[in-house]
């Protein structure tokens, strides 16, 4: 043992060679190939280490390790030197014999079989390192971060000599470089990797740990003669520069004092974007969805998407400006249109934006998501996404990296997203040495091993190339791949910036820069792939086109609000071809299929299936329930998700720990207690036709998984979206979403979604991190008017932005804690029975109906107050003297019913009472409202806690003290104590 340890520190350099060839060639069975698949690399092991593991494989059976090895242990036990105890595996030298008995006797320190060894052992190692450390190119505008060419360690770092470079070399398996030769002069090696790795692209990906994966990128990337384009191509690509330089060009000659984010320095964009789509069309994609920020959002519109022209022009002008409620470059839009390069029709939808970079990420993915369900689309061969990002983005907001981790999740994989980053190598002032820790902007792809291609995009070529291959890598492999445009701003953040003041060096040679179009077109008229006519002609051919625009956007019969929907829902709002009436439908539904739902929610459909025994006692508790015709919160909702289910209408569910509800109500996925992953979801077996139920646990992520329902819930108005909150509190770190999307989505892009939010809320004493879903700040952003008494109830429903409720019964939104299991929050059965509809009012049932000239006081409150305050008053024998009345739905407001309720008890003063603080819950937004109903000739009293910073204490002592200090003012009839 101890010769053998000598050898191993003497042979590190050829374990290192023995690894990497074994590991291209893995052999059968035995602890032997468990231990290549362990320690792959000698560069994560020490080489001793290593070559004992499998030593004592080879002990245990020769036939556990390579032939190679093999051979070397029989040596080395012979007691054979260590340069002539290696024997090349086959293929690298030709086979060679062990010596009789063993020994070969060496003179002189190297032999010439060591020196072979580890010459060859350099060369792959020269190989690994060009794969390794790659050259980002990039326009030479500034002192770059990234490797210049010749950054590499020379070959005398690897022992290699200059006479060594006309020397024949076998390659190794890892490398292409080769094309259909084995062996190359090392010069002609140096020079083969030079051109692969160090010219206008830049390929990282070694980090990845899927050999299969490495050896189809390398190949692409190393094989003699892959980059090659027919004069045909060549032709397609100027005529695409040509549309997406001379766009830009006619914005800046007609609208020079515009903002509008142009691609100038990166117009390679266009023809990078339709590869893209020209290569997944002819693999099968028939729908890309696709989200960016604002610069080059006009371009890639016209030439990508192919908006018409006019509509694009008219949103320049502002008495013509088209439905939208924003800026032109936030602007979404959706066609179906003939591709043109594979003759096959493909529908592309450009997600609407606002000025949040990386906020439309998740949205997209959710879209995608939904579009691959509804058509069945498993695999993802159908329906795909593409994301542009900027580079300050891409490497500094969250949400970036919320969405990667999204990618591979099985709820939430869109099967592959192709990244594109428009690298300016600066954003907005700040350049990357202060704008970012890591080296590149797209390090965070390599967290979902996504390959990262690095391109200048100053050579078209190369970026259509590269282009080609992202395309291909996703719809073989079906992950995330990203394409690094590494470019330049030519104006500052936008048209009306001035970037010298912060960056003059930069600008100064930016200056300098020749346009990409102009170079190209040199360059392809020199190599008379055009002439200069044809390409005067391409370019007045489109500058015409863009002209006869700039005339028919002056017509306003053009405008219409329909061309900016990114999401259409044809047919939605009209029955028959007619408008849909003014109404509410009733929403109940029959006692049979009450009972029938309520059943299934209390019980496993396979009786093999093994359930937890606290879980046994929940069903069964249900099952009484529904033998008593009544329904808690989870069985209401279980209700609810099963008669739409049974309608063909598709429920979605998604959240952290919504399988089985935060506070384990819901349990809408059982788990076999003793078969590992082994799941029912009862929900799934209602009826034979049903639409599918889908629930999910969500990673860690509000903002990204918020986006990502939103995005699903846009495909179609026909299914059921729902996110739950935790807690209601936690929806504060997806607030972007709701504040840019959700509630202004409509008046700002047309854009129609139907996203229920799930917020648990309500003041338990659990402290301030858990019991308020801020209702105040979803009331001030409703766009009802509180001084207005609207005409029409229903017509409510139509005009306003979003629904808010906090229901006492179960219902959706303001969603209870404690009440999931409070005995008095049940509904009966009669109140969900044809005919039914939902309340925004409940009413006073009690006492004070019988009299209701002896009420003293109403009593407005909401959620689960109402219990306390019921409570309270049967405490204090004032059930004649006071009504309760509850107000289910928050908003749009029930100013009809309000009215009804103060006439009904017309001596009664009036009251608003609520849990939270003053400054917070419902307050602010309820009083106005409920003085508007009363035509503001009543004042309208208030008990509830004081204004406060925190939404609750987490002292129980102190909650309870302040519970009843409100409840106190609340009956304190004599008085007139509140605000009046």
């Amino acid at each position: 043992m101890q010769h053998l340890r000598t050898t191993i520190a003497r042979l590190r350099p050829m374990a290192a060679l023995q690894t990497a060839r074994c590991a291209s060639q893995p052999v059968q069975g035995g602890p032997g190939e468990r231990a290549l698949r362990t320690f792959p690399s000698a560069r994560r092991l020490e080489a001793s280490n290593y070559v004992e593991e499998m030593y004592f494989a080879w002990l245990e059976n020769p036939g556990n390790v390579h032939k190679s090895w093999d051979v070397f242990f029989r040596n080395a036990n012979a007691g054979v030197p260590p340069g002539a105890a290696y024997q090349s595996p086959p293929g690298l030298s030709g086979p060679r014999q062990v010596p009789a008995g063993g020994a070969t006797s060496v003179v002189g320190a190297r032999t010439d079989v060591e020196k072979l060894i580890e010459d060859h052992l350099a060369v792959q190692s020269l190989i690994r390192a060009y794969q390794v450390d790659w050259y980002s190119p990039a326009p030479t505008l500034s002192a770059p971060l990234s490797k210049q060419p010749g950054a590499l360690l020379p070959p005398g770092f690897y022992g290699l000599l200059e006479s060594d470079l006309d020397k024949v070399f076998r390659l190794p398996t890892t490398t292409f470089i080769g094309g259909d030769e084995s062996a190359l002069p090392l010069r002609e090696i140096i020079h083969r990797l030079e051109m692969a790795y160090c010219q206008q692209i830049g390929v990282e990906f070694m980090f990845i740990n899927n050999m299969e994966q490495c050896q189809w990128i390398r190949e692409r990337f190393e094989r003699p003669g892959a980059m090659h384009f027919s004069v045909e191509e060549k032709r397609t690509l100027l005529a695409r520069m040509v549309r997406s330089t001379r766009f830009e060009e006619f914005l800046q000659r007609k609208w020079s004092s515009e903002k509008r984010f142009g691609l100038e320095g990166c117009e390679a964009l266009i023809p990078a974007l339709k590869t893209l789509i020209d290569v997944s069309s002819g693999r099968g994609v028939d729908s890309v969805i696709m989200g960016m920020p604002h610069r080059g959002r006009l371009n890639v519109l016209a030439n990508v998407i192919r908006t018409e022209l006019d509509q694009i022009f008219c949103q320049f002008d502002s008495k013509l400006e088209a439905g939208s409620g924003d800026v032109k470059y936030h602007l979404g839009m959706y066609h179906r249109r003939m591709n043109r390069v594979t003759d096959r029709e493909i529908t592309l939808s450009l997600m609407a934006n606002p000025s949040h970079l990386e906020a439309v990420d998740p949205v997209v993915q959710g879209k995608t998501k939904a579009e691959q369900f509804y058509c069945g689309d498993t695999e993802g061969k159908r329906v795909m996404s593409i994301l542009l990002h900027g580079d300050a983005a891409f490497a500094g907001q969250g949400v970036v990296y919320e969405t990667f981790h999204l990618s591979d999740l099985p709820s939430y994989t869109t099967h592959g997203t192709i990244h594109v980053v428009v690298n300016n190598q600066i954003g907005f002032t700040t350049d990357p040495r202060m704008a970012r820790s890591s080296a590149y902007p797209t390090d965070v792809a390599r967290v979902v091993n996504a390959p990262i291609f690095h391109v200048n995009a100053d050579d078209p070529e190369a970026v259509v190339y590269v282009c080609k291959v992202a395309a291909d890598w996703r719809n073989t492999f079906h992950k995330d791949v990203v394409v690094d445009l590494v470019c330049y701003r030519r104006n500052g953040h936008n048209e009306m910036d001035e970037p010298m003041f912060t960056q003059p060096l930069m600008y100064k040679k930016i200056k300098q820069q020749k346009g990409v179009l102009q170079k190209y077109a040199t360059a392809l008229i020199s190599e008379g792939v055009v002439t200069s006519q044809e390409y005067e002609e391409m370019v007045a051919e489109y500058d015409k086109v863009c002209e006869d625009a700039y005339t028919r956007s002056k017509d306003e019969k053009i405008l219409h609000v329909n061309h900016w929907l990114d999401s259409p829902w044809p047919g939605f709002f009209t029955f028959d071809g007619q408008p849909k009436s003014m109404s509410v439908p009733s929403t109940g539904i029959s006692e049979e299929d009450l009972s029938h739902i309520g059943n299934i929610a209390s019980s496993v459909p396979d009786k093999d299936f093994t359930i937890h025994g606290g879980l046994s006692r929940i069903l069964k508790a249900r099952a009484a329930m529904v033998e008593q015709r009544v329904c808690d919160w989870a069985l209401a909702e279980y209700m609810a998700f099963g008669s739409l289910l049974k309608e063909g209408v598709h429920v979605r569910l998604s959240g952290q720990d919504a399988e089985r509800g935060t506070f384990s109500h819901r349990h809408h996925v059982l788990h076999h207690q003793n078969v590992d992953k082994s799941i029912c979801i009862p929900m799934n077996h209602i009826a034979k036709d049903q639409a599918p139920y889908t629930v999910c646990n969500s990673s860690l992520s509000e903002y990204g998984v918020l986006g990502f329902e939103l995005g699903f819930a846009m495909a179609s108005p026909n299914a059921l979206v729902l996110w739950e909150a935790q807690f209601g509190d936690f929806h504060n770190t997806a607030q972007c979403i709701i504040d840019q999307f959700i509630c202004p989505g409509q008046a700002k892009w047309a854009r129609q979604n139907g996203i229920v939010l799930l917020l648990p809320h309500g003041m338990e004493g659990m402290g301030p991190e858990h019991s308020s879903a801020r209702p105040e700040r979803f009331l001030q952003m409703c766009n009802d008017d509180q001084d207005v008494f609207p005409d029409f109830a229903v017509r409510q429903l139509y005009d306003c932005n979003w629904i808010v409720v906090n229901c006492s019964t179960p219902l959706i939104v303001f969603t209870p804690k404690s009440l999931l299991r409070h005995p008095e929050a049940k509904s009966s059965f009669d109140q969900m029975l044809p005919g039914t509809e939902f309340k925004r009012i409940i009413s006073e049932e009690g006492p004070p109906l019988a009299s209701p000239d002896r009420v003293r006081r109403i009593i407005f409150c909401t959620g689960k107050v109402y219990y306390e305050l019921a409570r309270e008053r049967k405490h204090r024998g004032m059930e004649e003297q006071v009504a309760i009345v509850r107000v289910e739905q928050l908003s749009p407001f029930p100013f009809d019913l309000v009215k009804e309720e103060v006439e009904r008890f017309h001596h009664a003063d009036l009251m608003w009472c609520q849990e939270e603080h003053k400054n917070q819950g419902y307050h602010d937004y309820i009083k106005p409202r409920i003085r508007t109903a009363v035509a503001r000739t009543r004042p309208v009293l208030y008990a509830g806690r004081g204004p406060a910073a925190a939404p609750a204490t987490g002292n129980k002592q102190t909650h309870l003290a302040e519970l009843q200090r409100f409840l106190d003012t609340a009956f304190d009839l004599p008085g007139t104590s509140g605000e009046q």
